[in-house]
């Protein structure tokens, strides 16, 4: 089983019907199928230059962090992060998708232009500790402050 399979039966997993999923996913041309949170992962949302910081960071610090979804336009990015995270994060700013919320997900390593994958699932269930990425968020929140006032 390829990587990218492995990533799709992994995803799919969560789905009502995983089958019907798999099937929409890889025939719609959009190539997006609408996953429940707090399943098998949450995602914590941040705002695009913080996520983009933070991703810098984790991949300095970890081999491979879990998946990792950018929007269009790189506004947000999601980070995976074990299911029950959500509902117990406190971070100012940062959105969170846990039990009862649905997210756009893309078919891993498709580029559909509305959502695309940073860091691709791999399959394995590997997900970010949201300890290290709450270090990371604070190293690259630091770093975003000192370059505004070196700016401004």
């Amino acid at each position: 089983m390829t990587g990218a399979k492995t990533a799709v039966e992994w995803l799919a997993s969560v789905a009502p019907d995983p089958e019907a999923c798999r099937w929409e996913w890889e025939r719609h041309p959009l190539g997006v199928a609408l996953l429940p949170a707090g399943r098998a992962w949450d995602v914590l949302i941040l705002p695009g230059a913080l996520g983009h910081r933070t991703l810098d960071i984790l991949t300095r610090i970890l081999d491979r962090p879990g998946p990792v979804l950018v929007d269009f336009g790189d506004a947000r990015t999601g980070f995976f992060v074990p299911p029950g995270t959500a509902s117990r994060w406190v971070g100012t700013g940062i959105r969170t998708a846990g039990a009862g919320v649905w997210i756009v997900v893309p078919y891993p390593g498709r580029c559909t232009g509305k959502v695309r994958w940073l860091v691709p699932p791999d399959g394995s269930g590997t997900l970010t500790d949201p300890t290290l990425l709450e270090l990371a968020m604070h190293e690259a929140a630091a770093g975003l402050a000192t370059r505004d006032t070196e700016e401004g």
